[in-house]
């Protein structure tokens, strides 16, 4: 049942593929809660994906093609956005990331670093460029909402994450940094949620995964959240009902971070 939390407010979706991805998920929940949105992926995931669906089922929100790599993409979008909408959004979402070198099965120990710029540009330099560009065009409304989707590898060791773990640790450092500057700014309100293991396009060619998700779902007291949960979650973040909460790293995953060890996976142990 729809809360109206998002009714009159403006944003931006980044990263949305096709309906496994969660930026789907959290840009039909937004519409649901009564927000008008902009869709935006890079080119190529457009071609790939079914953003025109999502954008249909999300009351014809416009689809403006961005490389979160390149400056004059990102100031493009941002441009179109406040036309389109008559002024500064009020939420962003940055769903975005990508390692070539887990594409190539290059391990931790032997990384292409060419693959690996490339990761730490898309995937955590790109929330910068979002954030320095919105910030000097005055592009986000005051009291407005920034998530960027993270994950605990940025904490814990998972091996077969990769360099993604470099990244998301980054992704979590610029989180707080601008977060300070935005607050003092604008009061603009900068996190990161940290979610469980969810299967997506790009959550499914991680090494190991389907065991890995197993597993969480055995340590998390709650169990895994889903995609749908992780709207849900962002949905009050991206509400005045959150107004006071920034440069946060908060953690959506039943409990999974702070579990030790659970009754059940000591069970499975000791069979």
């Amino acid at each position: 049942m729809p809360y109206n939390l998002l009714q009159g407010k403006k944003g931006i979706i980044f990263g949305a593929l096709n309906d496994q991805s969660i930026a789907w998920k959290i840009a039909e929940k937004c519409y649901e809660e009564g927000a008008q949105i902009v869709l935006t992926n890079a080119p190529i995931a457009m071609r790939m994906g079914e953003i025109n669906k999502l954008a249909e089922r999300c009351g014809n929100a416009p689809v403006i093609a961005a490389d979160v790599t390149n400056n004059e993409d990102l100031k493009n979008l941002l441009q179109k956005s406040m036309e389109h909408f008559g002024g500064p959004v009020d939420f962003i979402l940055h769903s975005v990331g990508m390692s070539m070198n887990m594409r190539k099965n290059n391990s931790y120990t032997d990384l292409n670093y060419d693959f690996t710029h490339k990761t730490l540009d898309i995937s955590a330099l790109s929330l910068h460029r979002i954030l320095q560009l919105a910030f000097h065009m005055d592009a986000i409304s005051e009291w407005g909402s920034v998530i960027a989707l993270t994950y605990i590898a940025a904490q814990r060791v998972f091996p077969d994450y990769n360099e993604m773990a470099d990244a998301k640790a980054l992704l979590e450092s610029i989180t707080r940094s601008f977060g300070y500057q935005y607050a003092l700014k604008k009061k603009v309100r900068i996190n990161t949620v940290s979610q469980s293991p969810t299967r997506t396009t790009a959550g499914s060619g991680v090494k190991g995964f389907e065991g890995f998700i197993r597993y969480a779902e055995k340590m998390s007291p709650l169990g895994n959240a889903s995609a749908e949960d992780c709207a849900n979650y962002c949905v009050t973040l991206f509400s005045d009902l959150t107004k006071m909460v920034t440069m946060q790293n908060l953690f959506h995953d039943g409990g999974f971070s702070f579990t030790g060890v659970s009754r059940e996976v000591i069970e499975q142990m000791e069979k």
